[in-house]
């Protein structure tokens, strides 16, 4: 008897890593079901759009990408965070099939085997049992929580994604043994406030192996750093219980990298921002931290622009950066989002005078990463390869995010294998990478 071709998808993910993870489960769960991913939209049964509805350019490319996949295919089913406020896809695009907001995967499904129903065979749909990742195969973003409790006032993103809502602990360490086991060298841990994790649940403990833990991010850092691989901490809020996590990066438990978002200094923006966690004692624990650990990379965004925001507000924010010496910034222009409370501040500024703070800001960062770059040549950097050249390969230092950081080049005698994690002596520096040789493996 002839097997039925299987269903095609083709599938778009936008937007951030968290946005990511929610592509990986769907598209798990479809192969589960006998789908084939298709590299084409003209290829494919059907397509799906999984969009990202923080910023106006955001909803830009989300609304060119549905577009796209449109005219290619025709049919289109829409997921994500700009499918929680759907008028503006309907008005542009009232073809589609279906529109669900962020974390909806069922409905997401639903819509799938609405137009296009599974073809199942059980002796060809095995699925590793890690899922499918749309990362390469050494790191993964391990997501403990959705949704945020907070309520800056840039931000409509708990408007999208509901409140805090955590994993419980032994959920969230099943998952990590399971990449682990599946040659993941490096787990990201990510959710839209990670150093909030467990405040919904009140810590709740559960069982993992002979012992219990609690959904804590002091604790779960601790677990996860006994899983032997690189585990990095991404989108975490100064709260004051983030300094106990400083003693497992000097212990090597976790990398020394935090990700926190400032967004600003000057504390009449940050107030305007209404911004968690008390930031006017920021920069003497920035201070303690590096005298605690002082391989401690920071990695930190900005706004720039912002409603209200002064010549002096600017230049305190200058001024701060140059004594925090941030290593890794990424810097945004104020964008107006609708739905947002910023958009009622008024004291809006030209775009011109934001472009020129965002040059100076940039021009200033750019100066504090190479003066920190360079105290790192003549060192040796354990650096983990992510593509592999015939003489030179490029990876990541223990001070790199993929994705948004700088590179390790290094130049190798015999060739390396991708997510090989070398040691490499460091020879040179420039604004944001670094160069150096393979000194032992």
């Amino acid at each position: 008897m002839q097997q039925a071709a299987a269903p095609k998808v083709s599938f778009v993910s936008l937007g951030c890593p968290k946005a990511l993870v929610d592509s990986e489960r769907i598209i798990t769960r479809l192969r589960a079901e006998g789908y084939e991913l298709a590299r084409k939209h003209d290829g494919a049964d059907l397509v799906i759009v999984n969009t990202c509805g923080f910023l106006d350019s955001a909803k830009q490319e989300s609304l060119g990408a549905i577009g796209e996949a449109m005219a290619e295919n025709g049919k289109v089913i829409v997921t994500g965070c700009m499918g929680a406020e759907p008028e503006q896809i309907e008005a542009a695009y009232p073809g589609v099939l279906s529109i669900t907001g962020p974390q909806q995967y069922e409905s997401v499904l639903d819509a799938v085997h609405r137009a296009l129903p599974p073809v199942h065979n059980p002796h060809l749909d095995l699925l590793p049992p890690q899922g499918i990742k749309l990362t390469p195969r050494h790191y993964a973003y391990l997501k403990i929580s959705e949704g945020c409790n907070n309520r800056c006032s840039f931000c409509i993103i708990p408007k999208l994604r509901g409140d805090l809502v955590s994993r419980p602990a032994n959920d969230v360490l099943r998952e990590a043994e399971k990449l682990v086991t599946a040659g993941v060298k490096e787990l990201l841990v990510i959710s839209q406030d990670t150093s909030a994790y467990g405040v919904d649940i009140k810590y709740a403990a559960s069982a993992w192996k002979d012992r219990e833990v609690r959904a804590r991010f002091f604790d779960l850092a601790n677990e996860l750093g006994e899983f032997g691989v690189w585990v990095r901490l991404q989108y975490v809020y100064p709260y004051p219980h983030v300094d106990e996590v400083i003693g497992l990066m000097t212990q090597g438990k976790v990398l020394p990298y935090l990700d926190i978002p400032f967004q600003h200094a000057s504390p009449e923006i940050l107030k305007a921002m209404k911004r968690p966690a008390a930031q006017d004692k920021t920069l003497a624990r920035i201070k303690q931290w590096r005298e605690e650990c002082p391989e401690l990379t920071l990695r930190s965004t900005f706004i720039v622009g912002f409603p209200g925001e002064t010549d002096s507000d600017f230049a305190y924010l200058l001024d701060w950066l140059e004594e925090a010496e941030i290593d890794r910034v990424g810097c945004f222009k104020y964008e107006p989002v609708a739905g947002a409370p910023s958009n009622a501040l008024g004291n809006a500024v030209p775009d011109a005078i934001k472009q020129e703070r965002w040059n100076a800001l940039m021009a200033r960062q750019q100066k504090i990463s190479a003066r920190r770059l360079k105290r790192k040549v003549g060192t040796r950097q354990q650096v983990i390869i992510d593509e592999v050249g015939p003489t030179v390969s490029k990876g990541r230092s223990k001070a790199d995010a993929p994705g948004i950081d700088g590179a390790v080049y290094v130049s190798s005698r015999r060739p390396l294998r991708t997510g090989e994690i070398v040691t490499a002596k460091i020879e040179r520096a420039d604004e944001y990478d670094l160069h150096g040789s393979v000194a032992g493996f």
